[in-house]
């Protein structure tokens, strides 16, 4: 039986090398390929049309468009608007790498940590550039909560910045460990199903119960991603 975590190597597709430095096209990278495509043909196709009455996709499409929105408006507030493209790019990628991943034979993109720390980390220098460009110097008065007490400073500033430095590796942590312990978990049952033929109606009953689950972790872990980003930025905007 192969192992469970050999769906996870990165296997390369077309060797190149620039300045040194390996940008060869793996695996990994055909299917971020194929994520981008998909969204971009979900998009298009769904609002070509702009209906009065929408057909399924227009719906999908504009459910999509006015879930983030809310999500945007709800947690970030009028000035987040001007950050919205960049929420829902983030939200559609991150949803679809999940999801098509959950494809037998494809390759689960945001099971990689270099991918999900990546992601991670372009929200956290994003929001704290954000910050610091709307708020100056006093920006870094987020680090020590209003109200408490002067001499509490060498205690709380500290935790402070140890929490906010901590942001990205929890985001990405969360997303890659969700990712990679379901594939796991499905790859273990699938080969006893195989491995006990004609006995494995039991495995197979617990298969389709952890793919379904599977798919619901898939879409709820984009969306926690997104919620948390549109949480940094509220903060990076209104400070405390």
């Amino acid at each position: 039986m192969a192992s469970p975590l050999q769906q996870f190597e990165i296997k390369t597709i077309a060797s190149a090398h620039v300045g040194g430095v390996n940008v060869s096209f793996t695996n990994s990278s055909l299917f971020m390929l194929i994520a981008i495509t998909a969204i971009t043909a979900f998009l298009v196709i769904g609002v070509r049309k702009r209906a009065m009455v929408p057909g399924r996709m227009q719906s999908l499409a504009e459910l999509s468009y006015e879930f983030i929105a809310g999500l945007v408006r709800d947690n970030v507030g009028h000035a987040g608007r001007a950050y919205f493209p960049f929420i829902f790019t983030l939200f559609m990628f991150i949803l679809f790498c999940n999801t098509i991943g959950l494809i037998p034979y494809t390759f689960t993109v945001t099971s990689h940590i270099i991918v999900t720390f990546a992601l991670a980390a372009i929200v956290f220098i994003g929001v704290t550039i954000i910050g610091i460009a709307r708020h100056g110097m006093k920006w870094f008065s987020y680090f020590f909560p209003p109200g408490a007490p002067l001499y509490m400073a060498p205690l709380l500033v500290p935790i402070e910045v140890l929490s906010y430095l901590a942001r990205p590796v929890t985001l990405s942590l969360r997303l890659f460990a969700n990712m990679m312990a379901g594939h796991t978990m499905l790859k273990v049952f699938a080969g006893f199903v195989i491995a006990l033929g004609l006995f494995g109606v039991a495995p197979l009953v617990i298969l389709i119960a952890l793919y379904m689950l599977e798919l619901i972790v898939a879409v709820l872990q984009a969306f926690v991603f997104t919620i948390l980003t549109c949480l940094y930025l509220h903060d990076a905007l209104h400070l405390h």
